[in-house]
């Protein structure tokens, strides 16, 4: 079974995928803790990490049942297509929700354009190219999932 993207009703993605997985489709929401300030307040709360996206894990014959469930839009397309994602980028996206938010990263002295391998992190075993070299920091793409990493340097 293939993972997809649903593009949802903003502010609906929680919603969407706790129903979906109600209904026996597996559905991933991925959730960072964000602080928020009110006028009075400030509290850390729940937020999806992509705003109006959720994945499923479906069978390409039942891909319309997701749109049984109330707030579910349509699939998000590339080339004309359900855009499909790889099992190792949603355990990529799972991985790197759960590591602590400081980390140490080695690093050997990097040129622009090099091609690395990351060795710690959430991105471990990644490959990466080296986009930027700054005072404080390198800025990295990593091919597979197509973002960009910014590394302290230390």
């Amino acid at each position: 079974m293939n993972w997809y993207v649903v593009y949802t009703k903003p502010k609906w993605e929680k919603k969407v995928a706790e129903r979906l997985n109600e209904v026996g489709i597996k559905a991933y929401c991925p959730l960072i803790i964000k602080e928020h300030q009110w006028s009075d307040r400030k509290k850390k709360i729940e937020v999806p990490l992509f705003n109006s996206y959720i994945f499923v894990q479906v069978c390409e014959k039942d891909r319309n049942t997701i749109f049984e469930i109330p707030g579910a839009i349509r699939y998000l397309f590339w080339l004309g297509k359900p855009a499909v994602v790889k099992d190792k980028e949603i355990h990529a996206i799972q991985d790197w929700l759960n590591v602590p938010d400081i980390f140490e990263v080695m690093v050997d002295k990097w040129q622009k354009g090099d091609k690395v391998v990351l060795e710690s992190g959430p991105f471990v075993a990644q490959s990466a190219i080296v986009q930027e070299i700054k005072q404080n920091h390198y800025v990295l793409v990593l091919e597979s999932l197509g973002c960009i990493l910014r590394v302290e340097k230390k």
